[in-house]
């Protein structure tokens, strides 16, 4: 088992959901690959949404969950797995997304399932990834008037 390629991933999938809730969308490109997939399960959009390719994912990103989005994802219990320079792995999730504007909360928990590979350079890099939810709420934060978030950005 090469302890150092899993610990490479583990990195790599931390400094994606990182680079998401800071909104670090120049250090979020470096995470895939130019042919990256990915597949959001969006119960609240009613659909699988589907992107193809690395800019069309930091795209929908930097639009969907820009600086009027507050937006924390833990993913935690990996299952990697290894096979040279491709590798797959299943993580749980825990995500909330506030949007202020609307006065929603979204939160949910959920499994993504991905796919890593090497390249050239020796990074591993996000090919394909996506996660499937277990469930997911919607809150009106008009329902809990004394409420309040406060964020450093």
């Amino acid at each position: 088992m090469d302890l150092v390629a899993l610990e490479e991933i583990r990195r790599l999938k931390y400094r994606y959901l990182r680079c998401v809730d800071l909104k670090l969308w120049d250090e979020f490109t470096e995470v895939f690959t130019e042919d990256a997939v990915a597949e959001y399960d969006t119960p609240l959009l009613g659909k699988t949404l589907r992107l193809d390719g690395r800019d069309a994912i930091i795209d929908y990103m930097r639009t969907n969950l820009g600086p009027d989005k507050i937006s924390t994802h833990t993913a935690g219990c990996p299952e990697i797995d290894l096979d040279g320079d491709r590798a797959t792995g299943v993580w749980s999730l825990d995500d909330m997304i506030i949007i202020p504007e609307h006065r929603l909360l979204i939160r949910g928990a959920a499994f993504y399932h991905d796919t890593y590979r090497r390249g050239a350079d020796g990074q591993w890099r996000v090919e394909r990834t996506g996660h499937r939810r277990t469930y997911e709420y919607t809150v009106s934060l008009d329902d809990a008037p004394s409420l309040k978030f406060t964020t450093s950005h």
